[in-house]
């Protein structure tokens, strides 16, 4: 193998095999009738697990392992959704062993990815946690591509009801707060739990495994 080099995330973004894959990743889901996974999604999620980390203290390179990581983690789908998570830290790995970088950051990258999925996924180390959090956040009607709401499933239904979501990165009360402004003319609040329950229960162990409280906060009403 080649000398080990530190790879960023403008290194990532430059690469035409990973703006392919997420591209076309996204385009699969779409085809299923998918929400939106698209650049949108993949820069908001680094952009909030690097936050996460940086806020908390961790180191910067921790912070933008973090934010590769959010970047890379649902280029999975452009083979399949069911696995994807697993799927996508095969093919981020091979990824990262050509771009040169250092075995042990590909190890915390590769792992956080292949558990960010709620259905089996585990929070194993501070990547993980951040990505975890940074994924299940961004719940927001802009991620509906069908403009049919007569068709909605619950998951366009929760999507499209979601007016705002921020996640609030608080270090010195070790609280992460989901703070969501919900339309409550189109779901109730128990809609939300209906289909997101498994997502914030992993959002707690993140948020613990950072040393954190995780709060749910729906229209200025703490649930969590």
């Amino acid at each position: 193998m080649q000398e080990a080099k530190v790879v960023t995330l403008e290194d990532i973004k430059k690469d035409s095999q990973v703006n392919i894959y997420i591209q076309k990743a996204n385009e699969h889901l779409g085809a299923i009738g998918y929400t939106e996974h698209s650049f949108r999604h993949s820069n908001l999620v680094a952009k909030i697990a690097y936050n996460i980390l940086s806020r908390l203290g961790y180191s910067g390179r921790e912070a933008e392992l973090a934010a590769i990581a959010g970047y890379l983690h649902d280029i999975g789908n452009v083979v399949g959704r069911y696995g994807h998570a697993q799927t996508g830290a095969n093919i981020a790995m091979s990824i990262l062993e050509r771009l040169g970088m250092p075995y042990n950051e590909i190890a915390d990258i590769v792992s956080a990815i292949g558990n960010h999925d709620e259905r089996e996924g585990r929070v194993v180390n501070p990547v993980s946690a951040a990505l975890v959090l940074a994924d299940k956040s961004d719940v927001h009607r802009s991620r509906v591509r069908n403009l049919d709401y007569a068709s909605f499933d619950i998951h366009d239904r929760v999507n499209f009801a979601v007016k705002r979501s921020f996640l609030r990165i608080e270090k010195e009360s070790k609280t992460i707060t989901l703070e969501l402004v919900i339309d409550l003319m189109i779901i109730q609040v128990m809609e939300y739990f209906e289909i997101f329950l498994s997502r914030m229960v992993l959002c707690r162990r993140a948020a613990t495994y950072l040393d954190t409280n995780f709060s749910l906060v729906i229209n200025d009403t703490r649930l969590l």
